[in-house]
């Protein structure tokens, strides 16, 4: 097949080309950097530089796909709302892959995208999904993950400085986490469908609650007494904006800590029966942060 994906090099578009070319499917990867060609060539792909901004470029390399990887890579500093970037990216792959006549996509979007309030950046997923289901002729699966193991990143600078994780949601709620390397391997099996494609699908790698989260990440990190806190969200907020995150986004992130916190993120996805649960648990995850964590001193 002939396969475009999106991401350039990411966590999960790497080793999805790294999966589809190993069978000999002729994949090209479209990247935003002409620095990543040569790495992009080297695991036997084709790249397409040009940006997701760029309709025109998109139809152009869509044009004789057989199908469509689509993801929208975070931009936390846009002066956007979440809503309206990830919607500006969804049309433009809605106008390329219909004027391109592709009759199948696989996109990334979220678990909590069915719902159209509450979820913070997460609503730009829901209104993908809807954008995307409109194209005519498209077959389109939506790939639902849950919380990513690597979002756990950004707590590294404060168990530094402050020896403890603070969010507004934390403490014992269950959090569903994945890995991208397991979302990699749903794609790739999607990606292929000639028929019974799913319109959703759902994909966990393990379930903890923080407090479990962070006493593995202490331990792996020689920190055994790591607690996890549940702060208030105006304390989030203060924090972000410190950072120099804007504002409709610093809002749109503690509206969606909050949808953990409440559990209505993920209902959908407990009322799902055929929801993957992939290999990556958190003690293996907690290897890499781990490392992460010790170089970042």
């Amino acid at each position: 097949m002939n396969i475009i994906v999106t991401g350039s090099l990411g966590n999960i578009s790497k080793p999805l080309t790294q999966q589809l070319t190993a069978k000999g499917h002729t994949v090209t990867v479209i990247s935003s950097s002409a620095d990543k060609q040569a790495a992009i060539e080297a695991l036997g792909a084709r790249a397409a530089i040009g940006s997701l901004a760029d309709a025109a470029f998109l139809e152009k390399t869509f044009a004789g796909a057989d199908a469509v990887y689509c993801m929208t890579p975070p931009n936390y500093t846009t002066q956007e709302t979440p809503v309206e970037y990830y919607s500006r990216i969804a049309q433009n792959y809605a106008q390329a892959l219909a004027k391109a006549g592709v009759k199948r996509a696989v996109y990334l979007s979220s678990f909590g995208a069915h719902l159209d309030r509450g979820t913070g950046v997460i609503l730009g997923s829901h209104h993908s999904e809807k954008i995307l289901n409109a194209v005519p002729g498209l077959t389109v699966t939506h790939i639902r993950p849950t919380s990513f193991y690597y979002n756990l990143y950004n707590f590294a600078g404060m168990i530094r400085e402050l020896g403890f994780i603070a969010a507004n949601y934390g403490g014992d709620d269950k959090v569903l986490w994945v890995s991208p390397s397991d979302i990699a391997e749903v794609v790739a099996e999607e990606i292929v469908r000639t028929d019974n494609a799913p319109k959703v699908r759902y994909l966990t790698s393990d379930e903890r609650t923080c407090n479990e989260v962070a006493a593995i990440l202490g331990k792996a990190i020689g920190k055994p007494d790591l607690a996890w806190q549940v702060v208030p969200g105006t304390a989030v907020r203060e924090q972000l904006d410190a950072h120099g995150v804007p504002a409709a986004t610093a809002a749109a992130l503690v509206e969606l800590y909050d949808s953990i916190h409440s559990g209505i993120l993920a209902e959908d996805f407990y009322n799902d029966p055929s929801a993957t649960i992939g290999k990556v648990k958190v003690e293996d995850f907690a290897t890499e942060f781990a490392a992460v964590f010790a170089k970042s001193n």
